[in-house]
Order: C-alpha cells, then sequence, then structure tokens
C-alpha cells in the first residue's frame, strides 16, 4: 500500500526546553521559570514551552499514521542537535521529505526510514527531531498496511523476537522528587526515581544531601511498596559528583562516595547517571572507563550510565565497545530515526553493557508509545516513563501501551498457529 501524503502541523511536547548551561552556571529559580540570561544558541529563555510537530502519513485506502517529532529537554547540549522550533521545520517535512517519501510502499518500513535517515536538504542532514517524528509514523503506517503491531513490524526490521512480558519501567520524578517517587513506590514501579540532581544544592557540597535522598528511599519504598517489592534505584546526577569532587578530582574519593551511595541504597541496586561531565565524548568516555574500573578494583556495586555525549548510534558504539558504562541511555530523539534506537539496543547484545531506552521528557504520547513498541521489539533492559514530570501520566502511557501489544499479540498468536496446521 503506498503512501499518498504527508503532513505536518506544529504542535506542544510533553514539557519544557531548558538551557542546561545556564542551570548548571547557577541559574536561580523564578517560580517555574529560571531567572538570568540564557547561554545556549537559539534559546531566547533558559527555560521555554516545548514544541512539537504533528505528522501525518496518509495511505492509499486513506487510513492515516502518526508519529510525532520532538527534542530533549537540554537541546542543544551535550553534543545534541540545536534547539527545535516547530515552525520552521514543518515546511521541510511537507517539501523535501514528502517529495522523497510519496509513492513509497508502506509496508517497506526499514528501506523508508533508513532513506529518511540519509536524506539531505541543503547540505544538511535532517534535523533528529525530524528524522524521530516521520520515522515513527513510517512505523505505524507499516503497521496499518500489514495489520499487525509496530512491535511486530520492528522485530522483523531488526531481527528479534519481542519480549512477552513488558519491559521494567523507569519512572522519573522531576524535582517533586518525594511525592512523586511515593506515588512510584504505591504503583510498584520497577526502576525509580531519576530524582533530577542537577545542582550542588540537591546532591549537597559534599554528596551528603543525596546520600540523605537515598536513605529516605529505602526506607519508604518498604513502608509504601507492595509485598515482594524489589526495586532498582535510578539516580540522574548530571555529571555534578564530577563538579563537587572538583576537576581532575581524586579516583579513590570518588570511589568511596560510591560505596555509601551502595550502603545507603542496601539492600536495594542502585545506578547513578551521567557522573561527570567533561566536556567531549573521548574525555567522558576515558573518564567513565577510569572510574568504572575503579569501581570494580574496589568491589564497590555500584552501576554507571552513559547519558551525557552518548547521543547518536555511533556514540553508543563507542561508549559500549570501551566498556564505559554498565547501561547507556539510548536517548531516542538524538538517535534521530526510531529504528536506530532498536539497532542501538541490539548493539548491546553480548556485551557486558545493558541498554536503558531512555528519551525526554519533553516527548509527547504518541512518541512515547512508539518507543514503548521498541522496547518490546528489543527486550530493553529498561524503558523511560514519558513524557511529562507528573510521573502517573507517562507511566499510564508506556505500561499501557505494552500490555495492549503483549495481548494483541497473545491473541493473534493461536490465528496463526492454526494457519499454519491448515497450511502443513
Amino acid at each position: 500500500m503506498n503512501i499518498t501524503g504527508i503532513y505536518a502541523t506544529p504542535g506542544y511536547s510533553g514539557f519544557f526546553f531548558d538551557d542546561q548551561r545556564a542551570i548548571k552556571q547557577g541559574a536561580e529559580h523564578d517560580g517555574f521559570t529560571y531567572e538570568g540570561v540564557p547561554v545556549t544558541d537559539g534559546f531566547d529563555e533558559i527555560r521555554q514551552a516545548g514544541e512539537s510537530i504533528i505528522v501525518d502519513i496518509e495511505l492509499a485506502d486513506g487510513t492515516v499514521a502518526r508519529g510525532d517529532c520532538a527534542a530533549v529537554q537540554y537541546s542543544g547540549a551535550g553534543g545534541r542537535d540545536p534547539l527545535f522550533k516547530a515552525e520552521e521545520y514543518a515546511p521541510v517535512i511537507e517539501g523535501p521529505v514528502a517529495d522523497e517519501l510519496e509513492g513509497r510502499d508502506a509496508t517497506d518500513f526499514l528501506d523508508n526510514a533508513e532513506l529518511l535517515e540519509e536524506m539531505e536538504v541543503d547540505g544538511d542532514r535532517l534535523h533528529t527531531a525530524i528524522r524521530y517524528g516521520v520515522s515513527q509514523a513510517l512505523l505505524g503506517a507499516a503497521a496499518e498496511a500489514e495489520n499487525t503491531t509496530k512491535t511486530d513490524v520492528m522485530a522483523d526490521a531488526l531481527g528479534t523476537e519481542p519480549a512477552t512480558e513488558p519491559v521494567p519501567v523507569f519512572g522519573q520524578s522531576g524535582d517533586d522528587r518525594y511525592t512523586n517517587t511515593e506515588k512510584m513506590f504505591i504503583k510498584g514501579v520497577p526502576v525509580l526515581p531519576h530524582a533530577l540532581i542537577n545542582s550542588v544544592e540537591k546532591i549537597g557540597e559534599n554528596g551528603e544531601t543525596l546520600l540523605e535522598y537515598v536513605e529516605w528511599l529505602v526506607e519508604r519504598s518498604q513502608e509504601l511498596g507492595p509485598e515482594d517489592y524489589d526495586p532498582r534505584f535510578h539516580i540522574d546526577v548530571y555529571g555534578m559528583i564530577g563538579e563537587i569532587f572538583g576537576a581532575p578530582y581524586d579516583r579513590d574519593e570518588v570511589v568511596d562516595y560510591f560505596a555509601a551511595l551502595e550502603e545507603a541504597a542496601a539492600p536495594y541496586p542502585i545506578q547513578i547517571e551521567g557522573p561527570m561531565d567533561v566536556g567531549n565524548r573521548e574525555d567522558q568516555i576515558a573518564a567513565m572507563v577510569e572510574l568504572r574500573e575503579g569501581l570494580a578494583d574496589a568491589g564497590v556495586d555500584v552501576d554507571i550510565v552513559a547519558d551525557e555525549w552518548c547521543n547518536t548510534f555511533e556514540d553508543v558504539q563507542a561508549f559500549v565497545d570501551a566498556g564505559a558504562a554498565d547501561l547507556v541511555q539510548v536517548k531516542t530523539p538524538d538517535l534521530g530515526g526510531i529504528h536506530r534506537s532498536g539497532q542501538a539496543v541490539r548493539y548491546c547484545e553480548g556485551t557486558d553493557t545493558r541498554a536503558y531506552l531512555g528519551g525526554t521528557c519533553n516527548e509527547t504520547e504518541t512518541s512515547a508509545r512508539a518507543c514503548a513498541h521498541v522496547a518490546l521489539a528489543t527486550n530493553a533492559a529498561q524503558v523511560l516513563a514519558k513524557p511529562g514530570m507528573g510521573f502517573d501520566e507517562g507511566y499510564m502511557i508506556v505500561e499501557n501501551e505494552m500490555r495492549r501489544t503483549i495481548a494483541r499479540r497473545a491473541r493473534d498468536q493461536p490465528q496463526q498457529t492454526d494457519e499454519v496446521t491448515a497450511d502443513d
């Protein structure tokens, strides 16, 4: 079934764009916004409304499949594409992108997605957000044309066997790291709470504030969690451990701090995302390798998670090849085409690095659902609850999409088995 039309409508995303560099340099809160002048190119304010582009792909029978172009909250930082402005990029989708894709067979998902991935306009590749959103719509179009699930289309493209149980969901609390985390405990969320530790105030000048928070996590999880609850704690520190211990820091001192985090989290496992941010990929990998080796030598069982400077598929390869992390975040909007996220998860197979299918609070419900199918198709180690920072909505969207898909595949399986038997 052929693609007959591609349409782009500017819309909103599930959160906001934040100038990470300005925040890390000490921008102060002014209610929900920040005081001060932005320092990253493209920003008019330190915090501004998140934008998306709603992409509709129309098929020859009138069916419409949808994807949403979205970019990460901290756009333009850590080697990422610049700030995504919907009004600027919508004409690109309805122009050059539509010209390339209209008339193509919708069932050729991987070929269509790869064509989009390699496209150039005026000598430049398409913004990652465009590749991300249009490829979601291509995935949906293929599923509609084949009367199957997006999980099955993605699994066929990647050569995988989909998961038969929901992938563990990772809840993010935002700054409301106490109330939202208690919600997670009540619902038995398997990986939590992210906690948004992005300033010295939140971690403590010597890390003491974070240690107290981890101790609180243990206490409240045991009070509020369901019977036999066995959570995994995942804290994103946005490079702040490197900040408080200085650069160059004493590795033994940092390892001792990780040992304290392990003790505070006991009896539950804990993983720390983005322990430092040294400003470029090569040095970031070297610093992560050094820390990981130090933790192993000291017998400290705290996993470290790559985030900053691990954006593209090639970045994921570099971190995995170097053994620079226990987990890599596959930050879905930063990889471009959604199939690239699936390929990045697969690249971790057979290594000692696990794949965390992440993304950003600044996505949409449409992109979050599409990513749930990537998680199932690849059986990732964990998948982010998104969009937004309210927790409940994102968790519902991602968890329910996986459960709905697993139930549909289970219903379809007997039919497929009967068809095979009849053919025999």
